[in-house]
Parts: C-alpha cells; sequence; structure tokens
C-alpha cells in the first residue's frame, strides 16, 4: 500500500496538472532521461498520460483508475509511469497523438500510450474506464494484458513498436517534404479557390459552423473566408461568416453570462458545449467578431467581441500583464459545468422580481427539464426568444425587454461569482500569448480600446524582458513566482517564436516604435537559424539543435495543421512575408514561397484543417496594401486620419501610424524608407495609400482618405 501523504515526483513540477497527480498512490515520473533509464535498467514498458488541468476525462481517468491503490499496484509493478501536460509540452502529445491515432483511429484526451523503453508506441487509447464499460476495456485488464503480454512476447511487441515508428517517420516526412520540385511554384490561386470551396461545401446552413456534432469553433476558416470575401465581395462567402458567428454568439458555447467561448459543442446548434474556456480560441474567436463587425457593421458581433474582452480581462489576466491559459470546465471530480448552469429554482431564487425571471427564463430557455444528463434540472443558457419576441408576447416595449435582461443578467452574474469557482491556469504561455496580444491590438485598431492595447503591449514586454533569450528565442512557459520574479521554460518550440514575431509587429504598426520591428527582425532570424530545414525548405515544429530527444522526439515534424491552433508553418509565411515588404529582404520572401510550395500538394486534402495556410497564400499572392499616417498622436486630425484607415475593410491592409519626426530620422525599416516618397515636413497630419510597392499621394482629409481607400484594385 502507497503512503497518501507521501508525494510522487510530481509535487515539484512547474505544471498544476502534474501537481495535481503529486498524492496519487502512482509513483509517477515527469518526461525526461531519468524515466528512460529507470525503464531501461528495470526492463519494464513505459506508461504514458497525457492530459491537461482543463480537461474533464483526464480528472474523470485520475479518480476512476490513478487514484485505486489496486491498479495504482499493478502500475508500479509492471510499469515506469510518466504524465504529460498537454499544454506544456505540445511538443510531446503532437507526436504520441500522431501514433495512437494510426494504431487506433482515437485521439485526444486522456492520451493513454503504452511505449517500449526507448519510448515506442506499441498500443495505446483515450479514456480506459477501470473495469470494462461504455464498450471499452476496462483499465486494470489492459494493464494485466500488456504487463503479462511483455514478459512472455517481447520482442514481437518491439518489432511491431520499431515497424510502427518507422511507418509514423515515413508518413510524416511525406507530410511534411512532399512538394513537387520544380522551377514553377506549385502554390497558385487555383489552390487558393479550391480550399475555399471546400470550406464552404463543410459548412452547415442550418445551424452554422463547419460539419456536425461535436462542433468546434474554426476560427482560421472564418478569417480565410473573410479575406475572400473582402476581394470577391461574394455573398455566400458572407452568408457562411455571419450565420455561424451569429448562431455561436447565440448559443451556450458562448458564456452568456460572463462572456467567453467555452472550448466546442457536443451538439450540432452550439447548445451544450464542453465547459473548459481555452485562451487560444478566445483569442481567434475574438479575431474573427472584430472583424465580422468591421466588415457588417452588426452590433451583435461587437457585444460578442466585447463580451470575450471583459472575460479575458476579468479572468485569464495578470493585472501587470500576461494571459493566462485556461479556465476549468468543473470545479470537482463530481461536477459537469454546474458552475455555468442553472435550475429554474435556481434563476427565481436570484430573480425573486416575476417579470425578470420570466424574461429571463424565456430568453434563455430555462425550463424545469435543461440539458446536462448528470442533473436534469440544470440548464445550458443560450438566446432562444429575441427581446423583440418577448416584448410582444408580454406587451411591453422591447427596449424594456432588453433593459431588464441586462440588469438580471448583472444579478446572475453576482450569484455565480459566489459559486465554488473552476480552477485557473495562471501559466503565460507564450504561443497563445502571442495570438493574444495580436487580437487584443485588434481591438484597440476596430473598436478604439485603448485599455486592450495597453494591456497587450504590456504583456508582450513582459515576454521581452523575462522570457527572451537572444542565443534562444522566446521561451514557450512563463510562470510568476512574484510579481517581480519570473521563471521561464523550453525554448524549443516553434510556434512560441512566430506567434510572437506576429505580435511584435502587430505593436510595431500600432506605435511605430522601431524597436518592435528589430525584436521581430532578430527574433524570425534565429528562429530560421534554429528551426528552418536547410535541405527542403519549411520549419521542424522543435529546434533542430534541442537536446531533449526521448522517445517520439527523435521524429521530426513540420507542423501544417491548424490543430487547433494556427500552423506554425503557416502563421511563419505571413511574418516572412511581412518582414521581407518592411526589411527588403528577398530572402524571406523567398523562404515564405519555399513553405507554400512545401505544403502545396497537401493544402486541398487538408481543407478545413489547412485555413491557416490559406489565408498565408492569399495575402502572399495580393499586393501589400500599406495605409501610412504621420501626425502628431495628440492632433484630433491625425486621430481622423487614423479612425479611417483603421476603419476601412479592405483585404491584407496594414496601417502604419508614425509621430512626424519619423520623418527627420533613419527610424524607418529599410524596405519602407525606399518605398515613401518625399513629404512635406510642415507638421500637418497627413496620409498615403502605398500599393504593389508604389505609393499614391498623400491626402490631408479624412474625407479624402476614405474616398481613396474605397478604390480597390483588381485581384492579381
Amino acid at each position: 500500500m502507497s503512503d497518501r501523504n507521501t508525494p510522487n515526483a510530481l509535487a515539484n513540477s512547474s505544471s498544476a496538472y502534474l501537481r495535481s497527480a503529486a498524492y496519487q498512490p502512482v509513483r509517477w515520473n515527469e518526461w525526461g532521461d531519468a524515466a528512460f533509464e529507470q525503464a531501461r535498467r528495470e526492463h519494464k514498458p513505459i506508461l504514458l498520460d497525457i492530459g491537461a488541468v482543463w480537461c474533464h476525462w483526464c480528472h474523470v481517468m485520475d479518480r476512476e483508475s490513478y487514484e485505486s491503490e489496486e491498479i495504482a499496484q499493478i502500475i508500479n509493478q509492471s510499469y515506469v509511469p510518466v504524465k504529460v501536460d498537454r499544454d506544456a509540452r505540445p511538443d510531446i502529445d503532437a507526436r504520441y497523438q500522431m501514433a495512437v491515432g494510426a494504431l487506433t483511429g482515437q485521439g485526444g484526451w486522456p492520451l493513454t500510450a503504452f511505449l517500449t523503453p526507448d519510448g515506442k508506441p506499441f498500443y495505446g487509447g483515450t479514456y480506459f474506464p477501470p473495469d470494462d464499460r461504455y464498450g471499452r476495456p476496462g483499465m486494470k485488464r489492459v494493464l494485466e494484458s500488456i504487463a503479462a503480454s511483455y514478459q512472455t512476447h517481447r520482442d514481437e511487441i518491439f518489432s511491431s513498436a520499431e515497424q510502427i515508428t518507422q511507418a509514423l517517420e515515413h508518413t510524416d516526412r511525406l507530410q511534411g517534404q512532399s512538394a513537387a520540385r520544380s522551377d514553377r511554384s506549385v502554390a497558385t490561386r487555383d489552390l487558393l479557390e479550391a480550399m475555399i470551396a471546400g470550406i464552404g461545401r463543410a459548412w452547415d446552413p442550418q445551424y452554422g459552423g463547419f460539419g456536425s456534432a461535436p462542433k468546434f469553433p474554426h476560427p482560421g476558416a472564418i478569417d480565410l473566408l473573410l479575406d475572400a470575401y473582402l476581394e470577391k465581395r461574394e455573398s455566400w462567402l458572407l452568408q457562411i461568416i455571419t450565420s455561424t458567428l451569429e448562431r455561436m454568439g447565440r448559443g451556450g458555447v458562448y458564456d452568456q453570462i460572463a462572456g467567453g467561448f467555452h472550448r466546442y459543442s457536443v451538439e450540432e446548434r452550439w447548445r451544450v458545449p464542453h465547459f473548459e474556456k481555452m485562451s487560444y480560441d478566445n483569442a481567434g474567436l475574438l479575431g474573427n467578431y472584430l472583424r465580422a463587425f468591421q466588415v457588417t457593421g452588426n452590433e451583435f458581433f461587437q457585444e460578442i467581441a466585447l463580451g470575450i474582452i471583459g472575460f479575458v480581462e476579468d479572468v485569464l489576466s495578470h493585472p501587470e500583464g500576461g494571459f493566462y491559459a485556461s479556465q476549468d470546465a468543473d470545479y470537482s471530480l463530481d461536477d459537469d459545468g454546474d458552475y455555468f448552469t442553472w435550475t429554474l429554482e435556481e434563476l427565481k431564487a436570484e430573480l425573486p422580481d416575476s417579470l425578470e425571471a420570466e424574461i429571463l427564463a424565456q430568453h434563455y430557455h430555462v425550463e424545469p427539464l435543461g440539458e446536462m444528463h448528470h442533473n436534469p434540472a440544470k440548464n445550458v443558457l443560450f438566446v432562444d426568444q429575441p427581446a423583440e419576441a418577448i416584448a410582444a408576447r408580454l406587451k411591453l416595449k422591447p427596449q424594456e425587454v432588453s433593459e431588464v435582461i441586462e440588469r438580471a443578467k448583472l444579478k446572475l452574474l453576482a450569484a455565480r461569482a459566489k459559486r465554488p469557482t473552476p480552477f485557473v491556469d495562471t501559466t503565460i504561455y507564450a504561443s497563445w500569448n502571442g495570438m493574444m496580444i495580436s487580437t487584443f491590438l485588434e481591438a484597440y485598431r476596430v473598436l478604439g480600446h485603448e485599455a486592450a492595447r495597453d494591456r497587450a503591449l504590456a504583456t508582450l514586454d513582459l515576454f521581452i524582458e523575462h522570457a527572451y533569450d537572444p542565443a534562444k528565442g522566446t521561451a514557450h512557459a512563463l510562470s510568476r513566482i512574484s510579481n517581480l520574479k519570473f521563471e521561464s521554460s523550453n525554448f524549443d518550440l516553434l510556434d512560441d517564436q512566430i506567434f510572437m514575431a506576429a505580435a511584435l509587429l502587430d505593436a510595431y504598426e500600432v506605435t511605430g516604435k522601431r524597436a518592435y520591428f528589430d525584436w521581430a527582425l532578430r527574433l524570425t532570424e534565429k528562429t530560421i537559424e534554429r528551426f528552418w530545414d536547410t535541405e527542403r525548405g519549411g520549419f521542424w515544429d522543435t529546434a533542430s539543435d534541442r537536446q531533449a530527444r526521448q522517445g517520439a522526439l527523435a521524429i521530426s515534424r513540420k507542423s501544417f495543421q491548424d490543430s487547433p491552433t494556427p500552423a506554425g508553418n503557416s502563421v511563419a509565411v505571413i511574418v516572412l512575408d511581412r518582414l521581407a515588404r518592411l526589411a527588403d529582404r528577398q530572402d524571406l520572401l523567398e523562404k515564405a514561397q519555399t513553405v507554400l510550395d512545401l505544403f502545396a500538394p497537401k493544402a486541398a486534402e487538408f481543407g478545413l484543417f489547412a485555413a491557416t495556410y490559406g489565408l498565408a497564400l492569399a495575402k502572399h499572392l495580393r499586393p501589400p496594401l500599406e495605409v501610412v499616417v504621420i501626425g502628431s498622436v495628440g492632433d484630433e486630425r491625425t486621430r481622423a486620419l487614423r479612425s479611417i484607415a483603421y476603419g476601412a475593410a479592405r483585404a491584407g491592409k496594414h496601417v502604419f501610424v508614425y509621430e512626424p519626426d519619423i520623418l527627420r530620422s533613419e527610424s524607418l525599416p529599410s524596405g519602407f524608407a525606399a518605398t515613401l516618397p518625399s513629404l512635406p515636413h510642415d507638421g500637418r497630419p497627413l496620409a498615403l495609400i502605398c500599393e504593389s510597392m508604389t505609393c499614391q499621394p498623400p491626402v490631408e482629409t479624412a474625407a479624402d482618405l476614405a474616398a481613396a481607400l474605397e478604390r480597390k484594385p483588381a485581384i492579381p
């Protein structure tokens, strides 16, 4: 029997998910050389468990199996158990997801894999119940069976594991290195059009979104369709965009009380979610709603965007900078979204005014029988009846009903705050923070949200100060020891470098501060040095000079699929193109073309899941459009020009805002400096539009700038 008062090796982990298992009877190890050496020394297979702190079924499996003394005894006797946090180690997760998917056709979390002592997988799955049920084999039986086979058929297991690993290496090599080598580009507009058409065919015209249940948001696909609409103004593109965003924003997948999106919907109508909230989902969706509002002027999209910002500021932000990783779905193992859901009796108790209760119940479809299987009285809040319909039924004015809804929502929010609250993982991940920085800066451009801009820049400065190493780049994780002390770790992941470089370029555009451009260029050059495949092109997902190569980390990969965040290689193309223009670097432009050509043969096949590749291709094929505003920030005329520049809905637009002294210095990047014409130095605010490396004559009034931006070039 284990001593529950003695922690295992996870007690001092920087991961909240791993620390939560520190007092389980399983003698867990963190991923590392020590665990593999123990497995080789003791001739035992490795039991690999990959999960996350926000993952409901990970906690269920912990409670049912890994808290069991009987099951723990089997594991400790026959295996070397290793537990991994997928958020902290996405490189490990990606490789074993691929392996288990190839073995079983399954994927997701918890991921359970059985490995040889050198880390090669030979069996796996996702959730295993403790005993046979749900049509799944029980964990106890699986453990005993594999342990017995490992003793009696070890040679066959090793041979099978070797074949599986070789097949995975071959498959991934084909995916990342299959571009036809010729003098002609294979990444063409025809490919782009085929991808857009394919995404259109995946659209659900009844409920919005793509595919069927379970339904995940696909921010990259919405961004690609928005970009295509701005070029072609075809109504079917806008219909897909608006129907999807409206259904999601009115559904239970959006937190109607506090804002922010849950991770996905378990059914096709967007009503019943898995309740965890991820920072990356909310970053991507915030960008969708901001850009959709800019294109359509639909105030509902603005409302949802502000709701996302409010949630992030209230729950996922540190006051001094940094965006947290996630909020759990549940507050206990016996909970299933209880924090977010309501019984009719709970609603009436918090809204003793019968009219308020009646209006809220109709608006959010709160009835005696709700949607939650574990407690049928619990209701997910989703918009069922609009204010106009309720007003007609109750013989009230729509404005009166809307005011009641807003007052009642505040009361429910205050009441919900008194409930046990789901855990928030306060780890600050670079890639996800890069995404949030970019979309918070977009909130400033689209909505004039200065607080969002300030929080984004504070976070960016935090990473520059505490998570950047000139010899390595950006760290994956930044953990606060205190407000003044930080711990950074793992500089070997591509996404952290690329997403942060994109954020730095966005900050440069908004502020005009040359330092942000210089940081972006240095970081990208370091990324090329450490991640670029010098033989075939493209970026490896982990640094070629990394030290850790245990198990499947020996397999080299190039990220191409959006799963679930945008693929690193696709975002890299966008960054390379932007820097090539600003810095006048033909070598960066050529690398962008190489990446696009590399993955072109697979792009149409991946379709919806390669949407960011499609967006990168669209931007690469289009001549750059830049709007330059020069003038003192405090000048009303400057603000008017900036407002017009930010508000114009044009595909691929970039707006640069500079103080007048930019014209009398060498602060402009070389590519930009060579393009801008000689401009007057009299201090009057002005703006000019540059397309295809040529700038139009400057204008001085907002009306003239608006007129110039209305003139759209032909599609190349």
